[in-house]
This record gives structure tokens, C-alpha cells and sequence, in this order.
């Protein structure tokens, strides 16, 4: 017991205090000042974006070992061509010209989805791993149009709101579909 007392109590020793890397970021000379301005960058982002997934889809379609998957993959292909048109009009409804602005977001989803493809082989795996990869996608644009559609009724844009709504139900049935698909099937014959 002796011993013990004469114990020093040790405190742990503290990890050195990290420097703040965070600071100010500058705007560029077009950032937005104002709410019009980020829907307009939101919707030259989703424009890219959309555009962009067309040629995705075609390659994950490809790749599916589950008709049903084929089926849904397809389907959202069309549909996702269907988007890039009514975003056109949503540019239109606002005098704005269509443009895309790359969507750095939706490039790295779109090269996950690569690498799921030479991470798996073909079967319910790779249809799984192609499930999850979509899923991810379709979360992405169920959170940018959200946004947006929010924007457009914050703004008034009624024409824009209504096209931004219907995109956003598609994208969440896709991502329902996706869902029972992994279920149903899918995930359990990847077991």
C-alpha cells in the first residue's frame, strides 16, 4: 500500500493541437450573389450531370446479369433523357440558355460506378454493387432537385418548380424500384 501512495497520478498526454487548414474562401468572379444566381449554377450542374448519366446508364445496363435490372436501368436512361430536355425548358421558362457547368459530384459517382464494374464479376455481385452505385446517384439528384424545386418556389418560378418536382417523383421512384430489386432478388442470391 505504501507503494502505491507514492504513486504520481499521470495524466495522458495530449496530441498537439492541429493547425485550422480552414480559412476564407474568395468568390470568383461569377459566384452568385443571389438566389437566382444558385438556381441558375444548380441547374448548369444537374444539366451536366444528366447528361453525363445517359452515357453511364448505358454502360451499367450493359453489365447487369438480372433482366429486371435491365429493365429498370433502361428505363432511367430514358427518363434521365427525358430530364435533360425538361431541364432545357426549365432554362427556357427562365430567358436563360441551357448550359452545362461539369458537376464534379455527379463525375465521381459516375467513377465509382466504373470501378464497381472491374471491383465485381458478373452476376448477382456486380448486379448488387450496380444497385448501390445507382442508388447513390439517385440520392445525389433526390437531394439537388429538392433543392432546387425549393429555390424555384422561393422565387416564384412556378413553370421551373412544376418541371423540378416532376423530375424529382421520377428520381424517387427509380430509387424505390432500385430498392425492392435489391429485396426481392438481388441481394439475396449475392449472399
Amino acid at each position: 500500500m505504501a507503494k502505491a501512495q507514492n504513486l504520481k497520478k499521470v495524466a495522458p498526454k495530449k496530441a498537439p493541437a492541429k493547425k485550422s487548414t480552414s480559412k476564407k474562401v474568395a468568390p470568383k468572379k461569377d459566384a452568385a450573389t443571389q438566389l437566382a444566381d444558385l438556381l441558375e449554377h444548380g441547374l448548369q450542374d444537374i444539366y451536366w450531370a444528366e447528361k453525363a448519366l445517359v452515357k453511364a446508364l448505358t454502360k451499367l445496363s450493359k453489365n447487369t446479369s438480372s433482366p429486371d435490372l435491365k429493365v429498370a436501368v433502361d428505363k432511367h436512361q430514358k427518363e434521365t433523357q427525358g430530364h435533360v430536355a425538361i431541364l432545357e425548358d426549365v432554362f427556357k421558362s427562365l430567358g436563360k440558355k441551357a448550359k452545362a457547368k461539369k458537376c464534379d459530384a455527379m463525375q465521381g459517382l459516375i467513377e465509382e460506378a466504373d470501378g464497381i464494374l472491374e471491383e465485381t464479376t458478373p452476376g448477382a455481385v456486380r448486379d448488387a454493387a450496380i444497385i448501390g452505385a445507382a442508388q447513390k446517384v439517385e440520392h445525389y439528384e433526390i437531394a439537388t432537385y429538392g433543392t432546387l424545386a425549393t429555390y424555384a418556389k422561393a422565387l416564384n418560378e412556378k413553370n421551373a418548380l412544376n418541371n423540378l418536382l416532376k423530375i424529382l417523383q421520377q428520381e424517387k421512384a427509380c430509387d424505390e424500384t432500385l430498392t425492392e430489386l435489391a429485396k426481392a432478388d438481388i441481394n439475396i442470391s449475392a449472399i
